[in-house]
C-alpha cells in the first residue's frame, strides 16, 4: 500500500514552491520548474485535476517530495 494521499495539482505545485522548486517558464500547458542541484521537472497538470498515489510516488522521485510535505 501507498503512502502517498490523492491529492489536487496546485496543492502539490504548492508543496514543490515550500520545499525550493521555483516557476522557471512555461511551454505550452507545462510548468518548467527548477532547483539548485536537480534536473528540471515540466509539472504538466492542471490545477483541479486529482493526482493519485502513483503519480505523486513518481513526481517524488524526480523532485524530492515527500509524502509529508503535502
Amino acid at each position: 500500500m501507498s503512502s502517498w494521499p490523492s491529492a489536487k495539482a496546485r496543492r502539490v505545485f504548492a508543496a514543490l514552491k515550500r520545499i525550493g522548486w521555483r516557476h522557471y517558464r512555461t511551454v505550452g500547458s507545462h510548468k518548467i520548474m527548477k532547483r539548485d542541484g536537480w534536473t528540471d521537472y515540466p509539472f504538466s497538470f492542471h490545477d483541479s485535476e486529482e493526482l493519485g498515489p502513483a503519480i505523486l510516488a513518481k513526481i517524488s522521485k524526480k523532485t524530492g517530495l515527500q509524502p509529508s510535505d503535502l
